[in-house]
């Protein structure tokens, strides 16, 4: 049927809505194994340019592991994009069926570009990486809880903390043993940890969070991560930049290993620096040297290259 059809797949817990741009045709595929294998088929005859899902929370890993193992072009976005483009194009109702042929419209005017989509390993380490940092959550709010908890709940609070610590310690060993067992991995860990503010967190959310890194360029990076400011300027208006949009997940981590890094890591210390010198506001600096560092980690995996200090300076 040619190269020029876009579908795109509205994913629920139970069913695949699944539209094609321009015959907007509409067909529904239990969100099974099943189901799955039958849109595989009935897609591989269609032969589309372009497949796009929007992420539902995991709801879409199955049907995207099957239409890439299939060999058909599919990419996964952020759902907000595909919300403002529904609003630009006046889309007021919602329905499932709506909802796919926007998504599919969406494919052919933006055509996402296809990254390689995440392995079995990759998916393993990415549901260690989450559950740790869900245990970690739970163990802050313990934590918290415990400061001012009566003393009849104390007992039980403890308890709790003790078990979340041991959980979260038995999480790491999972995840260090993933890692260690896959050869790739194991290299760009000793690549990542090389320097001084990466720990054993950051680099097992880059690698499984981030697989992009080292295959794109500083700003291509720093965009997807979401730490590339953005003009905000209108006529004689000129607003103050702003980060927008990205990996909020990764982010989070990369915060942390860039305030130790503010501290131990050389480079980034004397950056810091500057930007405080300059009057810069604190956050604007963190975002920054948050920045620095993401491009530094990406230019050494991208080499293959250790940390040398003298050379990133």
């Amino acid at each position: 049927m040619g190269k020029s059809l876009f579908v795109g797949i509205d994913v629920s817990k139970a069913i695949l809505d699944v539209g094609i741009i321009p015959t907007e045709e509409v067909k529904r595929f239990p969100n099974d194994s099943d189901g799955c294998k039958e849109l595989v088929l009935w897609l591989s005859k269609v032969e589309p340019e372009l497949i796009v899902l929007e992420s539902t929370g995991g709801l879409e890993m199955q049907s995207a592991g099957c239409l890439t193992s299939a060999g058909l072009p599919t990419v996964i976005v952020n759902p907000r994009q595909v919300r403002n483009f529904a609003k630009a194009l006046g889309k007021l109702a919602k329905t499932d069926a709506i909802d796919a042929l926007v998504i599919a419209r969406f494919a052919q005017a933006v055509q996402p570009e296809v990254r390689p989509f995440n392995d079995e390993q990759t998916l393993e380490l990415k549901a260690l990486v989450t559950r740790r940092k869900q245990l970690s959550d739970m163990l802050v709010a313990e934590q918290n809880r415990l400061k001012s908890a009566h003393k009849r709940v104390k007992k039980s609070i403890s308890t709790s903390i003790d078990w979340l610590k041991s959980q979260i310690d038995d999480t790491d060993k999972d995840i260090s043993d993933s890692i260690s067992n896959n050869d790739i991995w194991r290299d760009k860990e000793e690549i990542l940890t090389s320097v001084k503010g990466v720990g054993p967190v950051l680099t097992a959310s880059l690698l499984c969070l981030l697989p992009e890194l080292g295959t794109l360029n500083r700003k291509k990076i720093s965009a997807l991560v979401g730490v590339c400011p953005y003009n905000r300027d209108s006529g004689y208006f000129r607003g103050k930049r702003c980060i927008s949009g990205g990996r909020a997940d990764i982010r989070s981590v990369l915060y942390m290993a860039t305030l130790a890094a503010t501290r131990y890591n050389p480079v980034i210390k004397t950056f810091f620096g500057r930007l405080k010198e300059a009057g810069k506001p604190p956050k604007v600096a963190i975002v920054a040297c948050m920045r620095k560092l993401l491009t530094i980690l990406n230019a050494m995996l991208k080499t293959s290259q250790k940390w040398n200090p003298v050379m990133v300076s």
